[in-house]
């Protein structure tokens, strides 16, 4: 993986290093020329004091020709028991340049000429300055060991010799050393301080980026986790970020729940054309069922248990057509008030399945005698919440029926034991064709859902791992399920 590839929690503290590394290499690079420039400028100055105030004090010294005062006078720098001179040693040339007297008369010795001491003594031989009116000469030779300053001993014009200060070249390697080594832990000090705050702060900015780059890339996976503002409190570039992919969430959550609206919308919309192009065929022949029935009641003599079986017929055949009229929005249900025995009938109808499976119904009905309500649509979404609960109950289960007037609402509620039902099957529990349904195609609640919204009420669904129950709130004092003209064969 190249550089440039990394994470940016990871090059932010690279490059702000990096910068840091450099800035400091730069700074100790420029101290160490100005430090190495400072020291030769400090032994330059010295040596010129030094040499201009001996010199001044040899004038008369060597004038009266005192060799013995002329040695006291250049080994009183070095006689302290700190040699605050910094200078290796002192010697006088006189005007012939030969030695007239050295701080290291061993090794210079008197009268000896200035170019048979060494080769370094040659070379400034060849090169100092030796009229009246020269001024302080300094040789530093590239290959040399010492550095040579040369003052003149001059007074009113008169020249009588040469003050050579020599300066060893390791006092100043020893004092840049020393200040470079001063330097450089300084350096590394700032560098233990800077480089952990750089990653701290690296990490800290970068910290909120990756958050963002892991939520916008599981966008693509339909994931759409939301960002806590309080990561990011600021309101910077990053805090815009933030607010960015929050505008930008919300508009996808919508645009998602729209898309889930309108699919339903679809769904529905094709289910009401399936219903009405056959809702035509369904009633004609119902229609002449239920006219047999009316001749058979009118005309024929039958014994109690045919009449009795007749008129479940007729109610049945009944709530059939009805339940057609149910499946289109548009239909105006016509239908006489709820009784007590339109429950029974369903109770009938139901203890088939309820006994094939040994489901318990415990059954709890407190209505009145007659209700201001459609009776065939009652009976089919009590029909419908039944026979799913004996369904979802399972082998042995439990479901309850409990139906009582809460002021003037009819409340119908069914539960039941067994499996629960999931968050994703109750967000899609009443829309029809929905690939949660096990045994069917969906379309029994959807159409216990259509009816109460006919009705003008509504039906919730609930889950826990005890028990589910639907529940079901009618208004009672409907305008036109009291009065309305009873749509039942003659």
């Amino acid at each position: 993986m190249r550089l440039f590839d990394l994470s940016l929690r990871f090059k932010m503290p690279l490059w702000g290093g990096g910068l840091i590394l450099a800035t400091a290499l730069a700074l100790s690079t420029s101290f160490v020329l100005q430090t190495w420039d400072t020291l030769h400028q400090e032994i330059q100055k010295n040596a010129q004091d030094l040499g201009r105030s001996i010199a001044h004090s040899l004038f008369p010294v060597m004038l009266h020709d005192d060799v013995w005062q002329a040695y006291e006078l250049v080994s009183r720098p070095f006689a302290t028991p700190q040699n605050t001179a910094l200078a290796e040693s002192l010697m006088v040339l006189d005007s012939a340049a030969k030695v007239y007297v050295s701080s290291r008369p061993e090794e210079h010795p008197v009268l000896s000429s200035l170019a048979s001491l060494g080769e370094e003594f040659q070379a400034l031989d060849s090169v100092f300055p030796r009229s009246a009116d020269a001024d302080v000469f300094v040789l530093e030779a590239p290959g040399a060991d010492h550095i040579y300053v040369t003052v003149p001993i001059v007074s009113d014009g008169v020249r009588l010799g040469t003050l050579i200060v020599t300066y060893n070249k390791s006092l100043i390697s020893e004092r840049f050393t020393q200040l470079l080594e001063n330097a450089l832990w300084i350096t590394l000090a700032v560098l233990a301080v800077l480089l952990p705050v750089t990653a701290y702060w690296g990490q800290r900015m970068m910290q909120p980026m990756r958050l963002i780059t892991e939520r916008i890339s599981g966008i693509g996976r339909g994931d759409l986790e939301g960002l806590d503002a309080r990561l990011y409190p600021y309101q910077d570039e990053v805090g815009q970020l933030f607010l960015a992919y929050e505008g930008m969430r919300t508009k996808l959550l919508e645009k998602a729940e729209l898309e889930r609206q309108m699919l339903t919308t679809d769904r529905l919309a094709a289910l009401g054309r399936l219903t009405a192009s056959i809702a035509h065929e369904i009633n004609n022949p119902l229609g002449g069922m239920l006219n047999s029935i009316s001749t058979l009641k009118k005309h024929g003599s039958p014994d109690p248990v045919t009449q009795k079986t007749v008129s479940l017929l007729e109610r049945g055949l009944t709530q059939i057509r009805e339940t057609v009229a149910a499946l289109l929005v548009e239909a105006k249900v016509k239908s006489r008030p709820l009784a007590q025995s339109d429950l029974d009938d369903v109770r009938v109808l139901v203890s088939h399945a309820a006994k094939k499976l040994a489901t318990q119904i415990t059954w709890k009905p407190e209505i009145p005698e007659s209700l201001a309500l459609p009776s065939t649509l009652v009976r089919q979404v009590l029909m419908n919440l039944l026979l799913n609960a004996i369904s979802a109950a399972g082998q042995g289960g439990q479901v309850t029926l409990r139906a009582e007037i809460n002021g003037q609402h009819l409340l119908l509620t069914v539960e039941n034991t067994g499996k629960p039902l999931s968050p994703e099957q109750l967000a899609h529990l009443f829309e029809p064709f929905t690939p949660f349904s096990e045994n069917g195609n969906g379309l029994g609640l959807w159409i216990c859902y259509q009816i109460a919204t006919q009705l003008g009420g509504t039906i919730r669904a609930e889950s826990t791992p005890a028990q589910t129950r639907f529940t079901v709130n009618l208004p009672i004092d409907l305008p036109h399920a009291a009065n309305a003209p009873q749509n039942l064969p003659d």
